[in-house]
């Protein structure tokens, strides 16, 4: 996972950046809040982020508001890291659109559960974010079967959107997650396969329509 870190101070900022690539994260470190927020607006933007209170340019507080403003940029999970520890600076925190709130100096063990959290967070947004796309194709689909479908008033072939030919089951398979298995009704039954038989001098006596029955050869 991509995790920004923004925090101006050297040895706090070089201890978060060493002690999440031992846990296999990929880091990147920003130095103040103003490049910490062009970072987070990017279009590759890492979805998790441990900001720093007070930075040079734009305070974490502020990166945090501003982020929430951006609809795009909501689903980011953020990490407020800080020396402030009373509950008024963490309801400030939080109220800013912080995710989660850990003070300085931190507990290595602490961070990684918060930043799991994190991890679990975005992981559980992303697959949302697929399904919901795939229940917007699939919607997509359904609009395009309740529009007027030519049909030919022989064969029963459905005009595409490309002026090509389909079967229905065709058609309806490439618009809908619908695969079609073949039979034959009762009327067709007694119409069209009875006939076929006594044209092929077969016997029809006795012989009656079921569903799950093979037909004779």
């Amino acid at each position: 996972m991509d995790i920004l870190i923004a925090e101006d101070d050297l040895i706090s900022r070089r201890t978060l950046e060493v002690t999440l690539q031992r846990w296999g994260h990929r880091v990147l470190v920003t130095t103040d809040g103003q490049a910490a927020y062009e970072t987070l607006n990017r279009d590759d933007a890492p979805q998790l982020a441990i900001l720093d209170w007070m930075m040079p340019y734009m305070d974490g507080l502020t990166i945090c508001r501003k982020v929430r403003e951006n609809p795009a940029k909501r689903t980011t999970y953020i990490i407020l890291l800080t020396a402030r520890g009373e509950k008024k600076d963490i309801v400030a925190g939080l109220e800013s659109g912080a995710d989660d709130y850990i003070t300085k100096p931190f507990d290595r063990d602490e961070l990684q559960a918060r930043v799991n959290v994190g991890l679990r967070m975005v992981e559980l947004q992303q697959s949302l974010a697929e399904r919901v796309a795939e229940l917007e194709e699939m919607l997509k689909r359904v609009k395009q079967l309740q529009g007027l479908l030519p049909i030919c008033s022989y064969c029963k072939c459905i005009r595409n959107d490309d002026n090509y030919w389909q079967r229905v089951e065709e058609y309806i398979g490439e618009h809908l997650d619908t695969r079609f298995s073949h039979g034959i009704c009762p009327n067709c039954f007694e119409t069209v396969v009875k006939a076929q038989l006594r044209e092929q001098g077969l016997p029809t006596e006795g012989l009656v329509y079921d569903a799950e029955e093979p037909l004779p050869s």
